[in-house]
């Protein structure tokens, strides 16, 4: 029963997302929906997207190992990056008129600037979409009973994935993320009520994670400490902004002022209702302390069993089939999101501009190849890794926090950024932070601050070449 209603789930999904292809006639449709998303999509698609596998599975976990000290990142650091981008940058976003957010580097900048920070931004994409190909094989070999393995599990999500986005582009990722939406809401909601009561209710499940030492946010000790923290937020809060989903999702919008609404009602959704999962993953713990046991083990990602387990031991059908669905919705919402935006990205600004006259069809067809080989190599990432979800994600905006948002924000606000300044921030930020990675060992500073440094000091040093040679870059 609970396989035959997960494989309706994803039969529905797919014949929404094929629906909404009917609206795609043309390469814009296709990457921004034409600029007309209502707000109410609007917002749902913020949520959506950000709310994914690490949300639910991988945060939630880490939560109930390592408290809210531990997931700086996300909720926190994800949740302020909507913010900064509904106050900063979605009205510039909008008012451009792009396609995408390589679009922006060039028409601000050049040329080689728009194709170092789009191949930056693309890569950064393998970890994000990775994590969510891992989350949709460990539902599925979780459901499976075992007789799927999780890279199987893997291979099959990734061609589901695929099948409906392929077609549709953001117009698909809008309908589905709408739909998905209401599941999420609506099915863990009802969860997190069924698994409270079973824990004793919500002040128990509450007051044994204070007890515990989870509550404790800031952290304890010198230094060291306090830049590892900030640094953890950071590669969230500002690194994620430069990213081509964030963009899309604003320049979707039907005007303005949606734009930045729907970032500020999506961002303060995602927020408030990230604690949902957190809190149930918590109860399993009260429930049973013997899931304590995947903290020790070898494989990270094993910890991210613990809601999976919970839900199928010692729930009734209709709270494994909420669960499961809202989970499904929470991965592929977040996953058709991640698989577009670097296409979109990699081939408006890496690969067109190799063929200028080609036609809008030509250009379809190739976002659709572009879709899939991508997806081959989120896939074969997500095969090699051992990470959990949220440490894949952190990772992922490590590359664009020391290389794509001191160009992105300079050349917003300071009039006197100029290309070479925005070049010299990308190469200096990931020279920078590429040797620390590789020396740092247990480095007082962070890598990613030593990077983000880097970067500050190749836009400045850049910017003040004198404004003759500007020009002429």
């Amino acid at each position: 029963m609970l396989i035959g209603s997960v494989a309706l789930y994803f039969i529905v999904t797919i014949a929404i997302g094929l629906w909404a292809a009917r609206r795609v006639h043309n390469s814009r449709d296709y990457l921004v929906a034409g600029r007309s998303l209502p707000l109410y999509m609007s917002a749902a698609c913020v949520f959506a997207t950000w709310f994914g596998a690490e949300t639910v599975l991988s945060v939630s976990a880490t939560f109930a190992k390592d408290g809210l000290g531990g997931i700086v990142a996300d909720p926190f650091g994800s949740s302020f990056c909507l913010l900064f981008v509904a106050l900063f940058f979605a009205r510039a976003f909008y008012r451009m008129d792009l396609l995408t957010i390589g679009d922006f580097y060039r028409k601000r900048f050049n040329k080689p600037v728009e194709v170092i920070t789009s191949l930056a931004i693309t890569a950064s994409y393998l970890g994000w979409t990775s994590a969510q190909l891992t989350a949709l094989g460990l539902v599925i070999s979780v459901l499976s009973g075992g007789s799927i393995d999780l890279n199987t599990g893997i291979v099959i999500g990734a061609a589901i994935v695929v099948g409906y986005t392929i077609w549709g582009g953001m117009w698909s990722v809008a309908m589905t993320d709408l739909f998905q939406s209401v599941v999420i809401l609506v099915g863990l909601v009802a969860v997190a009520w069924l698994v409270g009561d079973m824990a004793g209710g919500a002040g128990r499940v509450i007051a044994a994670a204070s007890d515990a030492g989870k509550f404790e946010f800031w952290p304890k000790g010198g230094t060291k400490e306090w830049l590892w923290f900030a640094a953890a937020w950071m590669t969230l809060a500002i690194g994620s902004i430069p990213q081509q989903d964030v963009f899309q999702r604003v320049t979707s919008a039907k005007d303005e002022k949606t734009a930045v609404r729907g970032c500020l009602l999506g961002g303060a959704v995602y927020f408030c209702f990230a604690f949902v999962p957190i809190f149930i993953a918590y109860a399993a713990l009260v429930i049973d302390p013997g899931y304590a046991k995947l903290f020790a083990n070898e494989d990270a990602r094993e910890i991210q069993r613990i809601l999976p387990n919970l839900i199928l031991d010692r729930t009734p059908l209709w709270a494994q089939v909420l669960f499961f669905g809202a989970l499904l919705s929470a991965i592929l919402s977040t996953a058709s999101g991640a698989l577009l935006a670097p296409t979109a990205l990699f081939t408006e600004n890496v690969v067109r501009p190799f063929a200028p006259r080609m036609g809008d069809k030509q250009f379809l067809l190739l976002l659709r190849v572009v879709l899939v080989a991508f997806t081959l190599a989120a896939l074969l990432f997500a095969l090699n890794s051992k990470s959990t979800m949220y440490e894949m994600v952190q990772n992922a905006y490590k590359v664009t926090l020391v290389s794509c948002i001191v160009p992105l924000a300079a050349g917003i606000y300071w009039r006197r950024a100029n290309g070479v300044g925005a070049l010299l921030s990308v190469v200096f930020g990931l020279c920078a932070w590429g040797v620390a990675e590789a020396i740092a060992g247990d480095a007082t500073v962070p890598p990613a601050l030593i990077g983000l440094a880097a970067s500050v000091v190749g836009m400045v040093l850049g910017s003040l070449v004198p404004r003759a040679q500007a020009r002429q870059h």
